[in-house]
C-alpha cells in the first residue's frame, strides 16, 4: 500500500471546504448557496489588483486555467473574502488540439483529475470551469470536444460533491446550446461569454430551448467583430466614459435583471490588454490608472460610487476627413473635465494599426508608437502632420494624478507609398508582449534544418518569453535570419523607418551549451537595391555564454534614416548542432 501511495496524485491541505449547491427554486429558476447563504456571483476577469477588485465590492473573479500559482491566488482571495471560479484551460483545435486523438485527450483528461484534486477543499473555491470557447468561433457542434467536457464533468463530480460543474462558449449562436443539453448532463451550468449580443442573450437562449442556469462569464464593449469599419477597415472606438456606461447596462440589463436564470457575471478584463487596440479591452491602462468601467461596477457592486471617479470625456471628435495625404493636418477636438475639479494631465501619443482584428480572444503585442507627428497638443485638442502612406490611430490618455484616468482613440488612413515614418525610440525589435514593425521573416542558408521559437521559456531574461534560435544540423553550413519592412522584401518594395536619435543596438544573449559563435548586424540591404538600408553596423564572432550577456551595436555617426532590417544573425555549423537564445532586442 505505500508502494502505491507513492504515486498517488499530490494534494494540497486546505482544511474544510466551503459546499456550494445550485438549487432549482422553481421550475426553470435557480439559485446558487454557498455554505447555505443565497451568493450571487459579481466579478470580474483579469489578473490586476485583487485588492483594489475586492475595494470595488465584487464577490469574486474567474481563472482561465490552473497556472503555477492558483494556490496564492486562492489563498489571497480568502484573505479578502473572494471566490475563485477556477478555470481548467482545454485545448482548442485552432491551436492544433486534436479531440480525436487519444494520447491528447488523456493527457487532458489526467491534468484536470490531479488539479481538482489538489484544490477542491480550498475554501475560496466556487465552481469549475471546463474549458474557454474551445469549441471555435463557427457552429461549436463537434461531439467529440462535449464528449469529452462531459467526461471531465462526470470525473469532477465524482471527486468533488461539493462545487457545481460549468463551461465556457463563445456566446450562444450555432449549436452550442443543443450540443451541451444533449452531450453535457454533469456541466451544471452554461458560462457564456458575450458582448455587444448581451442584451438579447437570455431572449435567444429561451428560443434554443436552454434550461440549465447561465452566467455571463465575459461581458464588456462590443467587439472589434461587432461593431461597423470605416471606409478602410478600421473599426472606430468607444471612449472609455462610454464604455463605462456600456459596462454597467450589460451587468444590470444582462444579468441582474435575468435573476433565477442569470447567476451572475464577470467585467473583462480587469486589467490591461492588446486586443484590437490598446484600450479596446482593458478596465485599467498599463501604468495601473483606472477607466471609467471600474466606476461604473464599483458603483452597482458596493452600492455607491467611488470617491475619487475618472476623468469624463464630453467630447472626442475627429475635425474633417479621417483619410488624408503625407503633409496633411489632422486635428482633434477634445473635452474633458475630472468629477472632483482636478487638473486632468491629457498625453497623445500615435501608433501603427494592426494588422488584424479578430483574434480569438489572444492578446497581441503592443504596436510600435510614432514620433514627429504631433505638432501641438493640449488638455483641448490635438493637432498632426501626417506621414507616409499607411493606417494609423491616435491615443489620447487623461490622467487626474489619483490613479483614475480616460482614455479616446481615432484610426486614420494616410494615402498614397508608405514613406519613412519615424519611431519613438527606444524602439523594441522583440521583447514580452512587444514586437517591433519588423517581422523575422528573412530565412537565409541552410533554412530546412531551423526552428524559430519567438515564444520559448526556456530561462527568459526577462518576462516569460524569449526567442530561441535551434539549427538541428550535422552538416558543415551556415544560416542566418534577418528581421524585414516589409515582410519577405530584400529591398523590392518601400518600407523600413526612421530611426534617427538611436545611438546603439542593445540585445541579450545566451548560448545553451556556451561558445556559440554568431555574427549579428544592422542593415545588410546594400545599394544595390531600389530600397536599401542607410545604415549598416556589425558585431562579429561574438561568442556566447551559457549566462545570459548583453550586447550593443555602436550606431553613432551612421544614417538611421531608412531602417530596413535592423537586426540580422547568423551563424556557421562545423557539423554539430546549435542553439542560443536571444531576448529584449531594442534600439536606444
Amino acid at each position: 500500500m505505500l508502494f502505491i501511495g507513492l504515486f498517488l496524485p499530490a494534494t494540497e491541505v486546505f482544511g474544510q471546504a466551503v459546499p456550494v449547491e445550485l438549487v432549482e427554486t422553481s421550475p426553470n429558476n435557480w439559485q446558487l448557496l454557498r455554505d447555505g447563504e443565497p451568493y450571487y456571483i459579481m466579478g470580474a476577469g483579469g489578473s490586476f489588483s485583487r485588492e483594489m477588485l475586492a475595494a470595488a465590492g465584487a464577490n469574486t473573479f474567474r481563472t482561465w486555467d490552473v497556472g503555477a500559482n492558483l494556490k496564492e491566488q486562492l489563498d489571497l482571495a480568502q484573505q479578502l473574502g473572494l471566490t475563485v471560479v477556477v478555470g481548467h484551460w482545454l485545448g482548442h483545435p485552432r491551436h492544433g488540439f486534436n479531440y480525436n486523438d487519444l494520447d491528447m485527450v488523456a493527457e487532458q483528461f489526467a491534468r484536470v483529475r490531479r488539479d481538482v484534486l489538489a484544490y477542491k477543499d480550498h475554501p475560496a473555491l466556487l465552481l469549475w470551469a471546463i474549458g474557454n470557447e474551445m469549441e471555435g468561433f463557427a457552429e461549436g457542434d463537434d461531439a467529440a470536444v462535449w464528449s469529452h467536457v462531459q467526461a471531465i464533468a462526470a470525473m469532477i463530480k465524482d471527486l468533488d460533491p461539493n462545487h457545481p460543474t460549468m463551461t465556457v462558449t463563445a456566446e450562444i449562436g450555432g449549436s452550442r446550446v443543443k450540443a451541451i443539453h444533449a452531450l453535457c448532463p454533469d456541466v451544471d451550468i452554461m458560462g457564456i461569454n458575450s458582448y455587444g449580443g448581451l442584451p438579447s442573450v437570455v431572449e435567444r437562449y429561451r428560443k434554443q430551448d436552454g434550461r440549465k442556469p447561465i452566467v455571463i462569464t465575459e461581458f464588456g464593449p462590443p467587439g472589434v467583430w461587432e461593431v461597423g469599419k470605416t471606409a478602410y477597415g478600421a473599426p472606430p472606438e468607444l471612449t472609455s466614459t462610454e464604455k463605462g456606461e456600456v459596462y454597467r447596462n450589460a451587468f444590470e440589463q444582462g444579468c441582474m435583471a435575468a435573476r433565477g436564470l442569470c447567476l451572475g457575471g464577470f467585467a473583462f478584463t480587469w486589467g490591461f490588454k492588446m486586443e484590437a487596440t490598446s484600450t479596446w479591452f482593458g478596465m485599467f491602462l498599463p501604468n495601473g490608472d483606472k477607466l471609467a468601467a471600474v466606476d461604473a461596477m464599483t458603483e452597482i457592486w458596493s452600492g455607491k460610487p467611488p470617491a475619487n471617479r475618472c476623468p469624463e470625456i464630453r467630447k472626442f471628435e475627429l475635425l474633417g476627413s479621417d483619410v488624408l495625404q503625407p503633409g496633411d493636418t489632422l486635428q482633434v477636438a477634445l473635452d474633458i473635465v475630472d468629477p472632483e475639479g482636478a487638473d486632468v494631465e491629457v498625453r497623445w501619443l500615435v501608433r501603427g494599426e494592426t494588422s488584424e482584428y479578430i483574434t480569438g480572444g489572444d492578446a497581441r503585442p503592443m504596436l510600435f508608437e510614432l514620433d514627429g507627428l504631433i505638432i501641438e497638443a493640449s488638455n483641448k485638442g490635438a493637432t498632426l502632420v501626417m506621414p507616409g502612406g499607411g493606417i494609423y490611430r491616435l491615443y489620447m490618455t487623461a490622467h487626474d494624478g489619483s490613479g483614475a484616468a480616460a482614455a479616446a482613440s481615432v484610426p486614420f488612413k494616410v494615402e498614397g507609398e508608405p514613406g519613412q515614418v519615424q519611431l519613438k525610440l527606444p524602439v523594441s525589435v522583440y521583447a514580452d508582449n512587444v514586437r517591433g514593425p519588423w517581422s523575422p521573416s528573412g530565412w537565409m542558408g541552410n533554412t530546412k534544418d531551423l526552428t524559430l521559437n519567438l515564444d520559448a521559456t526556456v530561462s527568459p531574461r526577462s518576462g516569460k518569453n524569449c526567442l530561441e534560435v535551434n539549427y538541428k544540423t550535422y552538416a558543415e553550413d551556415w544560416v542566418g535570419v534577418a528581421w524585414q519592412h516589409p515582410v519577405n522584401d530584400w529591398g523590392e518594395q518601400p518600407g523600413g523607418f526612421d530611426l534617427s536619435g538611436a545611438k546603439k543596438l542593445t540585445f541579450w544573449a545566451r548560448g545553451k551549451n556556451g561558445g556559440e559563435q554568431v555574427d549579428f548586424a544592422v542593415g545588410i540591404l546594400g545599394k544595390d537595391r531600389k530600397f536599401f538600408d542607410t545604415v549598416k553596423a556589425e558585431l562579429k564572432g561574438v561568442k556566447l555564454k551559457r549566462d545570459w550577456q548583453q550586447y550593443s551595436i555602436d550606431l553613432k555617426g551612421q544614417d538611421l534614416s531608412r531602417v530596413k532590417t535592423p537586426f540580422v544573425w547568423t551563424t556557421f555549423s562545423k557539423g554539430l548542432p546549435v542553439t542560443f537564445y536571444l531576448d529584449d532586442i531594442q534600439f536606444e
